[in-house]
């Protein structure tokens, strides 16, 4: 078997399984899993050096279909995922500026939206590479520029709208840590906000992404010339 099978028939499929589920974890954490290992927002409030407890004393960890918040005894409570989160705040300190803490109109949505063009370019890419499998007839239609150049226009507008959408999302949460960090009070607990480590999941899963998406094309651009010269 000659290397372009290999990356077709097996490299492909475990890198669509890769960001695929980087996307998952991205779009359910930390309501439904990884409590407190990923969000796309941070807030940890320290105590200062004079309170009796020192260190971590609470973090919100803010995802895009809720929140999870740990208390001073490691407690961790999540909210119930919604495509329009509650984030729940109450760990914070009264004097927090919780009003600066929230997320984007349609940000879960839209970030659902993305994960599931995601899914139907994975499926669809999947399909085509192993329409030899599937008999004669159904082999021959996937087979044609036309089927080949659906696969390349749906991972196209899948890319741009994710990477649009994310973007985004970015900049408003970077914005959101930026304002939070400069409005806190400096008397009483730390507070500080950061951007959470959601985006670099999200952009690895991309590359991944930007990976199958040229296979693509390059398969497209090679059955198109094929066609041409028959």
């Amino acid at each position: 078997m000659n290397r372009s099978k290999i990356l077709v028939f097996y490299v492909a499929p475990v890198v669509a399984l890769t960001s695929f589920l980087l996307f998952l974890f991205a779009y359910i954490a930390p309501v439904k899993t990884l409590h407190t290992g990923v969000a796309m927002l941070t807030v940890h409030v320290t105590q200062n050096s004079s309170d009796p407890v020192d260190g971590p004393s609470a973090s919100v960890y803010i995802g895009a279909l809720g929140s999870c918040s740990r208390a001073t005894n490691d407690t961790v409570s999540c909210t119930s995922p919604s495509l329009n989160p509650v984030y729940d705040l109450s760990s914070l300190p009264t004097t927090a500026p919780r009003r600066l803490l929230s997320a984007p109109p349609l940000a879960a949505a839209l970030f659902g939206l993305a994960l599931t063009h995601s899914i139907v370019f994975f499926l669809f890419f999947t399909l085509v590479s192993y329409r030899h499998k599937l008999g004669e007839k159904s082999a021959a239609t996937l087979d044609t520029p036309a089927v080949q150049g659906l696969l390349v226009w749906i991972g196209v507008t899948g890319f741009v709208f994710g990477i649009e959408s994310f973007v985004t999302l970015r900049i408003w949460f970077g914005k959101a840590a930026n304002d939070f960090n400069l409005s806190t009070v400096v008397d009483g607990p730390q507070l500080t906000a950061t951007v959470g480590n959601v985006f670099i999941m999200l952009w690895v899963a991309y590359g991944f992404y930007g990976v199958l998406l040229v296979i693509a094309m390059m398969k497209y651009n090679v059955k198109t010339s094929q066609w041409t010269d028959f």
